[in-house]
This record gives structure tokens, C-alpha cells and sequence, in this order.
């Protein structure tokens, strides 16, 4: 008799996972999937939670499908929850996962619909349309947009949980160019995926380095404004576009590129605030947080990175009129 324990991490998915198909094709008589979860009362320095309910939901409904498809299989998923004092507890999936959240009808990745599930099918599903419709094309042109689905990819919260895995889109893009035509779009796309993996190569190469107060710099260590961030947390700093996009934020665990950076800079250098309490913020609220990506972020934004320009400020009022002429977005969040 043999047995595997197969960890599951941040890969919730049976595609793209050879150890898996080796367990379950490799004469195993047991096979026993395990996923740990953290602590649910676990905390920032900054006094965010880690995980907080967008991305609790989004993960629970990850494991939910995953959980599904492994019973299929009649391996049934075993989750290890971490509790407060430092005990473990196991259960099967359907023990363990929350409900996910209702969704604000605003939210431009509304994860609690059936299209925008957390789930590997619904991944692979987004995946397919977005590619059926043509949409790496226009990628380029929309990327930079505020509102609504198809403006972005949203490979992202699905990437980050790993129900949906980056070789499988690179070759999924690259057959979509076989059959359609490359063009500025579809580079660009497949440009965002090259940046996700020299994120994590920052952080093999610099490892805890890439974590200190100062970053990779030598600046000074970053002054810290608790009122300011107090304000910019609940959109309520009287920067129009800014408080708009936090209050989407906090509504839906998601914010598109162009706002994340904004928010970032106006933290940074419109508050004087220190960037490690944005990222912390951005830590518990992104339905999509993922770590390497969020630090090499905010490390660009406060030029404590690898960027040799320095810091990034991004104008507010220059913004507003690139990205939101008409007020829309603002209107949409109740700031104009």
C-alpha cells in the first residue's frame, strides 16, 4: 500500500498539475489532498486583516469547486484551518467555507455571480470567452479603463488563487494568435504575464530584502500619517477620483491597474503616508492580492525598487482628466 499527501498552495486546480496527475495515475492506492488556511483573526502590523472578505469568499468558492472535482475523483478535499491558538482542525470542504459575500452591482469583477466565480471551471470559462470574443485585440486600447468587465483582462483574482494557471493562458494566447493575428493587444497581454513572473524573480533574487522599511533603497524610512491613512482607507480624503476608487475597493475587492497606482502615489506623496501601510491595506481588501506582485507595486510607486527613475507620482487632476473626463466613475461612486 502507498500513500501521497498532495498539498495544495496557491494552485486550486487539476490543469497544469503534473505532481497531481502523477499522484493520481502513478498506482497511489490513497491519495490524500490537503489545504491550510490561515488563522482567520490573523493581522497586519498596520491593523488590516491578512485575508479579509473579499478575499475570503473568493477562496472559499475555490474550494469549493476544487473540493468538488477532487470528490469526483473520490479523493475528498481535507482543509487544516488554523485557529487563534495555534491549534490545527481539519475538515472536508463543505464544513469549512463561508457563503460568499453579496456583491455591489458596481463592482467591475462582481465575484459572486456565476461568471466570476472562484472556481477553476469558471476560470477556464472566462478564459475561453474572452479569447472567443476577441478580446486580446482591444487589450492594449482598454487597458488603462475604470469600469466594467471587459476593459481588463480579470485573468488576475483567478491567478492569484491558482485555479487558473499562467502557462495555460500564455498557450492558450499564443494558439489565439495562431488563429487570429498577434497585434499590440495581444503582446501587451502576454507582456503582463512576463511582469507577474519577474515579480517573483524579484523575490527569489532579493528575498527578505524586498520586505525592509526601505525596500531595495537607502532612503530614509517612511513617515507614517494614521489620520491621512484613516481617511484614504475610507475614501474620505476630498480627492474626487481618489476616494471614489477606494470606496470600490472596499465594496468589491477589486480596483482596476490605473487607480491602484494612483491611490498608491496620493498615499504616498499627496499624504505622506509610509507605503507599507497602503500595501497592507491593499493585503486585505484585493480579491485578487498577490504578494509578489503587491510589493514590487508599491516598492516602483515609492521608488524603492528596482526602477532607476525613482518614485512614481501620479497627478490626481491629470487623471481625472485622462481617465475620467466625464465624471463617470466618480458619479458611479459617489464623489462627484
Amino acid at each position: 500500500m502507498s500513500a501521497v499527501l498532495f498539498w495544495f498552495r496557491n494552485d486550486l486546480r487539476l490543469h497544469d498539475q503534473p505532481a497531481l496527475q502523477a499522484a493520481l495515475t502513478g498506482g497511489a492506492t490513497h491519495l490524500l489532498p490537503v489545504v491550510c488556511l490561515p488563522a482567520a483573526d490573523e493581522s497586519t502590523p498596520w491593523g488590516c486583516a491578512r485575508v479579509g472578505l473579499h478575499r475570503r469568499a473568493f477562496t472559499a468558492a475555490a474550494l469549493r469547486g476544487l473540493g468538488a472535482r477532487m470528490a469526483a475523483l473520490g479523493n475528498p478535499l481535507i482543509i487544516c484551518n488554523a485557529l487563534p491558538s495555534s491549534a490545527g482542525q481539519c475538515a472536508t470542504v463543505a464544513q469549512t467555507a463561508p457563503s460568499l459575500a453579496g456583491q455591489d452591482p458596481r463592482s467591475s469583477f462582481p465575484y459572486g455571480t456565476p461568471a466570476c466565480d472562484g472556481s477553476e471551471a469558471a476560470a477556464l470559462a472566462h478564459l475561453a470567452q474572452y479569447l472567443g470574443r476577441k478580446l486580446p485585440h482591444s487589450y492594449k486600447a482598454t487597458r488603462n479603463g475604470l469600469m466594467g468587465r471587459d476593459y481588463s483582462s480579470k485573468f488576475s483574482p483567478w491567478l492569484a488563487t491558482g485555479a487558473l494557471s499562467p502557462r495555460q493562458i500564455y498557450a492558450d494566447l499564443k494558439a489565439f494568435e495562431r488563429d487570429h493575428g498577434a497585434n499590440d493587444g495581444t503582446y501587451w497581454l502576454g507582456f503582463e504575464l512576463l511582469w507577474r513572473d519577474y515579480f517573483r524573480l524579484l523575490h527569489l533574487q532579493y528575498g527578505a530584502a524586498l520586505y525592509r522599511a526601505r525596500g531595495l533603497s537607502e532612503l530614509p524610512l517612511a513617515p507614517h500619517n494614521p489620520r491621512g491613512f484613516e481617511r484614504w482607507c475610507r475614501g474620505d480624503t476630498g480627492q474626487p477620483l481618489v476616494d471614489a476608487a477606494m470606496r470600490e475597493l472596499a465594496a468589491t475587492g477589486y480596483l482596476s491597474n490605473r487607480l491602484r497606482q494612483v491611490v498608491a502615489s496620493f498615499l504616498i506623496y499627496d499624504l505622506r503616508g509610509d507605503w507599507r501601510a497602503g500595501a497592507a491595506w491593499f493585503e486585505s481588501q484585493l480579491v485578487d492580492y498577490d504578494v509578489y506582485s503587491n510589493q514590487a507595486n508599491w516598492l516602483y510607486i515609492a521608488g524603492r525598487g528596482t526602477d532607476p527613475r525613482g518614485g512614481r507620482r501620479f497627478d490626481p487632476i491629470k487623471q481625472t482628466q485622462d481617465h475620467d473626463a466625464d465624471g463617470s466613475y466618480r458619479r458611479l461612486w459617489g464623489t462627484l
